[in-house]
């Protein structure tokens, strides 16, 4: 994708000798780019970016995302904050599409604790796709299954207060938290449903298939739901929730008798 290789040449020209290793992850590299897919980039650097670097990877970001054909999700870490690995991670910038009307308002990505870079590390060192610098496992530890599930867990209410506003999206990915927990494996979005759906019951099935078919197939400008099926989505939530609830507290009760 010339896309990729257009960011990949915006951090080597902003970051230069700071930026250790860049790496594809997300879709593109678990099971592929769908409609609606972001591309989805981690950067590990040498260390925190100076705020002329942060306001150009920014310009550049915003020009690339938003004329380029897919919107683009690009996370920077600096390797000693993440290794040796400690919970809650440390992200140095956070560009994606989603938070553009803060940055075209006047904010920059500034170093803040992000839980969810458990996840994206994990999704890193599982897709093992250096677009530059030595493989992922060189620079990054793996995380401990109680901190992924701690990360998970954390991530959870902001993913229901988008429940409404991004239903397919917010489906998905409480099927593949569910997944995780269970497996250890991060999966692309439409396997982790495909998983979900073998246990669950009948009742609770037919608004996770109606997100994979969404994803799989249409745009976000195309999404639609019934008003059966709308009327489905918050219980079949609950469900999932309380499986990975119940998952969470034994990966902790684990942890606190080890």
């Amino acid at each position: 994708m010339d896309q990729v290789w257009e960011i990949v040449a915006l951090v080597d020209r902003v970051l230069g000798r700071d930026a250790l290793g860049g790496y594809l992850h997300g879709s593109a590299v678990l099971g592929g780019l769908r409609p609606a897919s972001d591309v989805d980039i981690l950067v590990v650097t040498r260390r925190r970016m100076e705020e002329g670097q942060r306001r150009s990877l920014l310009d550049g970001l915003l020009r690339i995302s938003g004329t380029g054909p897919r919107p683009v999700e690009l996370t920077a870490v600096v390797e000693s904050e993440v290794r040796p690995w400690r919970y809650p991670p440390t992200g140095d910038f956070l560009y994606g599409e989603w938070l553009r009307g803060a940055y075209e308002a006047g904010e920059v990505p500034r170093p803040e604790p992000m839980p969810d870079l458990s996840l994206l590390i994990t999704m890193t060192l599982t897709a093992d796709h250096p677009l530059t610098g030595p493989r992922p496992a060189q620079l990054l530890d793996p995380v401990p299954p109680q901190d992924l599930a701690r990360a998970s867990r954390a991530g959870i209410p902001a993913l229901l207060a988008d429940l409404d506003s991004d239903t397919r999206n917010v489906l998905l990915t409480l099927a593949r938290i569910w997944s995780t927990l269970v497996t250890g494996r991060i999966r692309s979005k439409d396997t982790a449903a495909d998983w979900a759906l073998t246990r669950l019951p009948p009742e609770h099935r037919p608004v996770l298939e109606h997100a994979r078919h969404l994803y799989l197939h249409c745009p976000y400008s195309e999404e639609s739901w019934s008003d059966a099926l709308r009327a489905q989505v918050r219980p079949h939530v609950d469900r999932v929730l309380c499986e990975i609830y119940r998952l969470c507290r034994r990966v902790r009760d684990a942890d606190a008798s080890a």
